[in-house]
Parts: C-alpha cells; sequence; structure tokens
C-alpha cells in the first residue's frame, strides 16, 4: 500500500515557499555552493580523536573535534550510520549542516576484543534540512573509503583519501543539479520514465553522466514504495521486453537529443519548478521537489486505487474514477501501475481495462 503526506498539487509544488528553505536561505545558494563544503576526518581509538585531515578553518577543527568528542561519549555514533546535525564553528557560514559517520574498522585475530577503534568522517555544508535529503547518499559514499582505511598511518592520504572526502559534495549532493542542467526542460520525460519503469539509455556520454541519469531515475521512481514487491517486477519485466519504448539520451550534441520521449501532463507541470532550482544553484531544493514529485503521484496512486475498489460496486465511482484520471494528468502511468498491481484481481482488471478505454476516447477526442 502506498502511503503520502501531500495534501495537494499546489502544495507539493510550491515548496520554495515552505519553511524547509527558507528564502533567505534559497537566496545565498548561488553564493555559497562552493564556499560552504568542508570535510574532516579523524582517528578515533578508545576515547580519543586525532585529526587526521580536514578542510575546515584552523580555528573551526578544535570545535568540531569537541562536538565529536561529546557525540560519541553519549553512544551517538554508531558504526556505519550516518548522524546530521546543525553545528556552529567558526566559518563564515557560522551555523552548517554536519553529516558524522564511524567507520569502525575490523578487528583482527589477534586483537578481537578490540573496541572503539576506527575513523569518524565529517561532512559539513548547506544545512541540516537540506544533509537530510541525501542521507543515504552520504551514508554509501562513506562506505566508499573503507577500502581506503586499511592502515592507521594511511600513506594513501594524498593519493586516495583526500581527494575522495574532498569530492563529497559534488559525488552525493550535485547529481540531480547536474541532470536538471544537462536535459533542462526534457526533465519531464525524465520524470514520466521513471514513474512508468521505463528504461532510459544514456549514449555517448561519459560515465558520470551515466551514473548521475541513473541515480535521478531511481530517485524519481516509485520503486520499494510498495507492499506489491511483484508489481514493480512483473512491470519492469514487461516495459523491458518492448525494446522500442527505451528513451534514448544522445550526448553528442548540445543540448543532448532525446527519442523515443514520453510525458503527460502531470510530468510536465513540474518542469518549470526543476528548472527555478537549478537556476539557483540550489540542490538541496531540487531534491525537496523531487520528493514531493513522488509524493504527489503516491497521493494520485493511492486515490485511484481507492476509487477501483468502489467501483466494482458502484457505477458512480467509476464515472469519478473517470474524472479523476482526466483530471490529474497522470492516467497513462496510474493505470498501467494499477493493472501490474491488480493482475491477479479478474474484476479489478476489468475496471482498469474500461478505464483505459476511456483515456484513449479522450486522447483521440482531442487529436
Amino acid at each position: 500500500m502506498f502511503t503520502s503526506q501531500t495534501s495537494s498539487f499546489q502544495d507539493s509544488l510550491d515548496v520554495e515557499e515552505r519553511d524547509d528553505f527558507d528564502s533567505e536561505e534559497i537566496a545565498g545558494y548561488s553564493q555559497k555552493i562552493q564556499l560552504s563544503c568542508y570535510y574532516t576526518i579523524y582517528l578515533y581509538q578508545g576515547t580519543s580523536l586525532t585529526l587526521i585531515d580536514s578542510s575546515l578553518p584552523v580555528e573551526a577543527e578544535p570545535e568540531l573535534r569537541t562536538y565529536i568528542s561529546r557525540r560519541l561519549s553519549k553512544g551517538a555514533l554508531l558504526g556505519g550510520m550516518g548522524n546530521i546535525a546543525t553545528v556552529e564553528l567558526s566559518v563564515p557560514e557560522e551555523a552548517v549542516g554536519c553529516y558524522c559517520c564511524l567507520l569502525e574498522q575490523e578487528r583482527s585475530p589477534e586483537q578481537p576484543d578490540t573496541d572503539g577503534n576506527g575513523y569518524v568522517i565529517c561532512f559539513m555544508g548547506g544545512s541540516e534540512k537540506g544533509l537530510n535529503l541525501f542521507r543515504l547518499e552520504l551514508d554509501k559514499y562513506v562506505q566508499g573509503l573503507h577500502s581506503s582505511l586499511q592502515t592507521p598511518e594511511l600513506r594513501n592520504l594524498e593519493t586516495e583519501v583526500r581527494p575522495y572526502l574532498s569530492r563529497w559534495y559534488e559525488e552525493s549532493v550535485m547529481h540531480i543539479y547536474r541532470v536538471v542542467q544537462l536535459v533542462q526542460s526534457n526533465i519531464s520525460f525524465l520524470l514520466h520514465a521513471a514513474l512508468s519503469h521505463t528504461h532510459v539509455e544514456i549514449i555517448n556520454s561519459d560515465e558520470r553522466t551515466k551514473a548521475d541519469v541513473s541515480r535521478f531515475i531511481k530517485a524519481a521512481s516509485l520503486q520499494g514504495l510498495s507492499q506489491q514487491d511483484t508489481t514493480t517486477a512483473s512491470l519492469c519485466k514487461a516495459i523491458s521486453e518492448d525494446t522500442q519504448s527505451d528513451l534514448v539520451i544522445d550526448c553528442s550534441t548540445s543540448p543532448p537529443t532525446l527519442s523515443n520521449t514520453v510525458s503527460n501532463r502531470f510530468c510536465d507541470d513540474w518542469i518549470q519548478a526543476f528548472l527555478n532550482a537549478a537556476e539557483r544553484c540550489n540542490p538541496f531544493l531540487l531534491r525537496q521537489i523531487l520528493e514531493n514529485f513522488k509524493l504527489k503521484a503516491i497521493q494520485d496512486m493511492n486515490s485511484l486505487k481507492r476509487f477501483v475498489r468502489q467501483a466494482e460496486m458502484s457505477h458512480y465511482a467509476l464515472f469519478r474514477c473517470c474524472q479523476f484520471l482526466q483530471g490529474c494528468g497522470n492516467g497513462d502511468v496510474l493505470l498501467q501501475n494499477a493493472r501490474a498491481e491488480h493482475s491477479d484481481l479478474p474484476e479489478a482488471c476489468s475496471i482498469i481495462t474500461v478505464l483505459e478505454e476511456f483515456l484513449r476516447e479522450q486522447s483521440q477526442a482531442q487529436v
């Protein structure tokens, strides 16, 4: 079953007006996007922290170390799980979001009972609310350090560890921004592909762009949000069998050329919100808009499933269902997902067939 906290499309779209990102914060991102990113790595042994490397100003690092020590003493940092909070440091921003993660060292056979040894990695930039939107990406990025942190001496600090830490913001936060900048108003085609489980192929592109688009599609999709795990699997399988449905992005031209494009009114309505946030150089707002896009799609999916259940007993409910599909602008995607989810319910499938015919007739009438 899907869940949603979004009350209306307009509420979802107008995230700029919400307390999550006040006007001063939004206005400042275009200037602060490069300046407000810092990292620090400590060696943690027993109860002591030893600085290994940091991009913080000299006067700010001891303040961070005091904060981390206090968190560790309270048991607030668990191995492998990031913790995000607001910290006040001697940096131009004064208060910044801080992601901290304890990477525990693997215990050797010689010292199986050794506790409290490892590294504490801290990423600072933006706001606490902003970093929380990228918690999964940050967790995954930190885990990528494991293979480079095998010895306390860290002889690979200059060649591996420092370059990796310095790229945390570009790699973990900026990918959505880069995708919107890449495709601009064509972002609606990617949104539709994500909701409809359509495969996206990127050609004549570097690996980073391919990874960015793949992560965007994954972030925008509803995969994993349904208890009906077989729904997504069966839907993806059915769509993958039709290679003609792949959305192809050819990066040999600037801007890229997209073929086999499909969108709808629902996805088109979100284009300007993405472009406005990208123009402000605000990756955190972009992620919030993407999350609200998904929440609105989930809300509509819930509404359709409720109408379908009611339509099994009421012709008026079937009429209301037709009105809803006509008004939401996302009928093709909703019915596609509904058919996959109700594949083992004959009555529901019959109703969905009627609704699909209704949408086709409406589409032909508009042409």
